[in-house]
């Protein structure tokens, strides 16, 4: 008779930096994940899929690279149009790794596993779109499998907890009882884990906390090296890696001792501003993106008036009055119409933090004026120049820390759903105004939406158990390796799509 391989638990938090968590594990904040450091190995998620926060999970959780799923951002350029439409990792039809143990006799218990789908005939439970990062709430509906379990998970733990990560001109009160509500979201979160993990024996549970995530961007400004005078507020973010990390050990302690651990985050934190109007600020002032000129007989509709009558500052100001759908319309509207697209050679696609450059290439795009071949790839490495020239006034060194050719960076050909150029901004603790260029000078407005933090491109993984050695810090390890590992050690097949190799634990 085979002995059947120790059950493998994956314990996810969003958001939690890589840096953060080996501090405050070393200083004894996080004894659970201290304990797998100890006990196992740990290292840096890193390699070629950290180029933006969106997409980044889903390569980890499914094995397949963002060049294949070609989901960067909340917000995507529909292909062969100059439409934009909200995004998110189920329109990519991807699934996670687990999809491969449809069949098996293994049973899973998966509850609000990042960037993941309810799976068809799987044994065991999957919960989804429960107590998951307040932004992807806004387009994901909580299910499951199966569907009365949604229904149960309701009647005995109550509705959904809403949390927010960012509130314009938000007080202390505000932000005080929100870090309460954060505290008591972890704690409700834990005990549901606890509960459908007990109801069976399970050879996968995957389990996802995102408060590290959204409360780290609720409280970032509170942290001791920005806020001078302490206060109620300045640890509160080692406060939620700490509940988390206490729910983790609570888990831990019903689950079998045998059982192979993993824990990890795909990406963390780091000072940030929104860098909107510098992109597109780019594209149009040096040439590359050109706009219509203001029509003498303007059609009377109600949002092209706005757009060309109200100032942008005023704009900015008033759009957080306005419902998500409506700010999506008014963005969408100014981009497809207001740019001459028989003029323009490149153009930015609208996003807060890492920028996206997409090339008006011809036989890919509607209108495309530049030619496949030597034209383009002299046009990336002229905008590459440009963007190596932005100096920051305030700190007089460069504004951009990574540039990436995704014809290069992926090896393909130009891609038919990513942008042609990555930017990734130089981090900064004071917002981007003015850049300066040696031919122009770059402004920006602050938005409504004025957030202080974004992400890091890196993450973290910790692990221990029956099969994992004690080998300490192994380094860097790409995110795509994740995926192919973790069907190793429940012992079954690596499919031929998954190109990662199995690390050695």
């Amino acid at each position: 008779m085979t002995t059947p391989n120790p059950p493998l638990i994956l314990l996810s938090m969003d958001g939690g930096d890589d840096r953060l968590i080996q501090s405050w594990a070393e200083a004894g904040y996080l004894p659970s994940i201290a304990n797998l450091m100890e006990k196992g190995c740990w290292g840096k998620l890193a390699g070629s899929e950290h180029l933006a926060e969106h997409g980044t999970s889903l390569s980890l959780i499914s094995g397949i690279p963002r060049s294949d799923h070609g989901y960067y951002y909340c917000r995507q350029l529909v292909p062969k149009t100059y439409t934009l439409k909200p995004f998110s990792f189920p329109d990519t039809g991807i699934s996670p790794f687990w999809s491969y143990l449809r069949d098996s006799n293994k049973k899973v218990a998966v509850i609000d596993a990042p960037d993941s789908v309810i799976v068809s005939d799987l044994k065991g439970i999957q919960l989804a779109n429960w107590a998951i990062h307040e932004t992807a709430l806004t387009v994901l509906s909580p299910c499951a499998n199966p569907p009365e379990l949604l229904q149960e998970t309701r009647k005995f733990f109550g509705k959904q907890i809403p949390v927010s990560e960012f509130k314009p001109n938000t007080s202390f009160a505000d932000d005080w009882q929100m870090y309460q509500t954060f505290l008591q979201r972890i704690e409700k979160k834990g005990q549901l884990c606890r509960e459908l993990c007990r109801r069976d024996r399970f050879d996968l549970i995957a389990i996802g906390f995102y408060e590290s995530h959204t409360a780290a961007h609720r409280f970032w400004q509170y942290r001791q090296e920005i806020h001078a005078e302490e206060n109620q507020l300045t640890n509160a973010i080692r406060d939620i890696y700490q509940a988390i990390d206490s729910q983790i050990e609570l888990l831990l302690q019903e689950l079998p001792q045998n059982a192979n651990i993993v824990m990890f985050s795909a990406f963390g934190m780091e000072d940030s501003y929104p860098t909107t109007g510098l992109i597109s600020s780019f594209c149009q002032e040096l040439g590359y993106q050109t706009l219509h000129p203001a029509p003498a007989n303007l059609a009377l509709n109600p949002l092209s008036l706005a757009r060309r009558f109200i100032p942008q500052s005023w704009r900015n100001a008033m759009s957080h009055h306005f419902s998500l759908s409506l700010q999506e319309r008014l963005l969408t509207d100014s981009f497809s119409n207001s740019t001459n697209w028989e003029k323009t050679r490149a153009f930015a696609i609208p996003s807060l933090y890492t920028s996206f450059i997409r090339v008006n290439l011809q036989g890919r795009e509607p209108l495309g004026i530049v030619r496949p071949g030597k034209e383009y790839k002299d046009l990336l490495t002229q905008i590459e120049t440009d963007l190596q020239h932005l100096i920051d006034p305030v700190t007089n060194k460069p504004a951009i820390k990574q540039i990436v050719r995704t014809v290069d960076w992926f090896s393909c050909e130009p891609p038919e759903i990513l942008p042609d150029i990555f930017i990734e901004w130089q981090p900064a603790r004071h917002y981007l105004e003015r850049l300066t260029h040696p031919q122009i000078q770059l402004s920006q407005s602050k938005s409504s939406y004025h957030r202080n933090s974004y992400h890091s491109m890196n993450g973290f993984v910790a692990a221990a158990g029956n099969s994992i050695a004690p080998r300490g810090n192994i380094g860097e390890i790409s995110l795509l390796d994740l995926a192919p590992t973790f069907l190793d050690l429940m012992g079954e097949n690596i499919p031929e799509i998954l190109r990662g190799k199995v690390i050695g634990f």
